[in-house]
């Protein structure tokens, strides 16, 4: 299976597909600039409540035509990787602070630098809570074998 076939993802009756954390290639909008919140809901599986909190928390800033929001490539682009950061663990303020990088200025080095480093610590902590839950398993095996067999004894006094 490709990696593209393994970041995809059916949600409803479509598919969809992340991006994963590096937003550059964006497979989905071919050729569209502007997205209603309905659009975004729809691909992302997220409700409008959800776009509506992400824009009171600065990270989406769509423009209006009247009621009705309507939300950029970049806006797009944006919802999609809070949605992968939130997915791997990472704080909306964590991703706020590494897309607000963005616009220093510096052909997104230093934005890439942070992601780089938050990805590895955030690598590290996940390797580590994954050597904890084996150390818990392994733990809960030993002591699930024990019981079977103080079961076992009490059966077989029993019979």
């Amino acid at each position: 299976m490709s990696e593209f076939e393994q970041s995809s993802r059916t949600v409803g009756s479509h598919r969809r597909e992340d991006a994963g954390l590096v937003v550059g290639f964006d497979r989905g909008a071919t050729g569209r600039e502007v997205f209603t919140i309905r659009d975004l809901t729809k691909e992302f599986a997220v409700s409008a409540r959800t776009l509506r909190f992400y824009e009171e928390k600065g990270l989406l800033a769509p423009r209006r035509k009247g009621e009705q929001r309507l939300y950029g490539r970049r806006d797009r682009a944006r919802l999609r990787y809070v949605l992968m950061g939130k997915r791997v663990g990472f704080s909306l303020e964590e991703v706020s602070e590494m897309l607000d990088l963005y616009d220093i200025g510096d052909g997104q080095r230093t934005q890439l630098q942070v992601a780089l480093a938050k990805f590895q610590e955030r690598i590290a902590q996940l390797e580590e809570q994954r050597a904890e839950i084996d150390r818990a398993i392994a733990e809960l095996a030993r002591a699930s074998l024990a019981i079977q067999a103080m079961l076992a004894v009490q059966a077989n006094d029993e019979g």
